[in-house]
């Protein structure tokens, strides 16, 4: 065993949730009299003990946080280092290889991967990484080497710029830390090809937590008019259209993500099958409704709308009109795609959501099809928040 490390001792059975496989430990279950946080500095690695002392294994600390320690390794003589993150990325490769067959894919899923605090997309020979935790950020330099060694990128892009380090005491900033990016970064996903932007687009650049649940979506769209609300830059919307669509509008805030839509959309060779409109999603689907706009197939996948727990009044509000409003431009017989990423809001709510949003216009809406992120996104079993993404696919029925 590591005796080395500076012990981080739990109260009497508070290990028994890390035992049943969690790897969070929360600053109220620390034995404070035999483990002063404040001496421990942030990011360093600890061994965790039960309140008798005997070893649950290693992790790293950060006594400003919530989340006061991520437990590592079961094995207390392991310790977060370059061989041991050699290791997991090996064994998270391993699975993309199995599933994939182009080198586009989220590689490394925090907890869901065991490496809680590092998330690593991967856009064929460039790799974006998020670091949002003090102990991974601590092995910034050990994880840049350790992806060299295994998939010999040209290039590996830091997106350190999210809300999350903020709770860790971290500074926020982007940097291109190996290799030199190509002036196009292209990728390809279901049949449809996009350039994205690794240091100015949204997270790494793109969502592929939706894969599976676009792939499916191309099922629905063949011969028919298709609206993507939030459509960043349009990945459903321009997967539709190279499925068949007879015609698709994409919805979005921003005219730089609109830009990029048709950007993509000449690279697919798409013509005058897409169309956008710039805007507010909620005003966009007001204004569409009184112009009397009609379509078969509306996908509403918007940002968070519920961020954190004091949110979820006002962000389950903006849920149910948005879904409402999408059903008030479906033609009789369409299918509403309704997604969110907020975890706070669980499967059966987004379920129920769009229950009531179709009972209020006295609709009727059947549940066809009910997806979640990709198996490039793997949950882990015992922390519900690696779950995160939740999908459906719902024909409304004018009664």
């Amino acid at each position: 065993m590591n005796q080395t490390l500076p012990p981080l001792r739990l109260k009497k059975n508070e290990e028994r949730r890390l035992r049943a496989g969690h790897l969070w430990v929360y600053s109220n279950e620390v034995d404070i009299k035999q483990t002063s946080l404040k001496d421990l500095e942030p990011g360093s690695a600890v061994r965790i003990e039960d309140a008798r002392g005997h070893a649950i294994g290693s992790g790293y600390v950060n006594p400003h946080s919530l989340i006061c320690a991520r437990l590592v390794s079961r094995d207390p003589k392991y310790t977060l280092d370059k061989s041991l993150l050699v290791h997991r990325i090996n064994i998270a490769l391993s699975l993309r290889d199995s599933l994939f067959t182009a080198p586009f894919y989220r590689l490394i899923h925090g907890e869901g991967d065991s490496l809680p605090g590092l998330v690593v997309d991967r856009f064929g020979e460039v790799l974006v990484v998020q670091i949002t935790t003090a102990g991974m950020e601590r092995h910034r330099d050990d994880i840049i080497v350790a992806l060299q060694k295994v998939l010999k990128p040209t290039a590996i892009v830091l997106r350190n710029d999210s809300g999350s380090r903020q709770l860790e005491g971290l500074e926020s900033y982007i940097d291109t830390a190996h290799g030199r990016l190509p002036d196009a970064l292209v990728i390809e996903e279901n049949g449809a090809r996009f350039a994205i932007d690794p240091l100015g687009g949204q997270k790494t650049g793109w969502f592929f937590d939706h894969r599976m649940n676009r792939a499916r979506m191309q099922q629905y769209v063949k011969g028919r008019r298709v609206l993507d609300v939030f459509s960043y830059i349009g990945g459903w919307g321009i997967e539709a259209a190279v499925a068949g669509a007879s015609e698709v509008m994409c919805v979005d805030a921003s005219q730089t993500a609109i830009d990029r839509i048709h950007h993509n959309a000449g690279l697919n060779d798409l013509g005058d099958a897409l169309a956008s409109l710039q805007g507010d999603a909620f005003e966009a689907l007001k204004n569409l409704r009184q112009a009397r706009e009609r379509f078969d197939v509306v996908i509403i996948d918007p940002p968070a709308f519920i961020k954190r727990r004091k949110d979820f009044k006002e962000g389950l509000n903006a849920y149910h009109r948005i879904n409402q409003m999408a059903m008030q431009v479906l033609n009789k017989g369409g299918y509403l795609i309704s997604a969110s990423c907020s975890w706070h809001l669980k499967q059966e709510q987004l379920r129920d959501t769009i229950l009531k949003a179709s009972r209020h216009l006295d609709r009727t809406a059947q549940i066809v099809e009910q997806g979640h992120q990709g198996p490039d996104h793997p949950v882990h079993p015992a922390i519900a928040e690696t779950g995160y993404l939740k999908a459906f696919i719902a024909r409304v029925l004018v009664n």
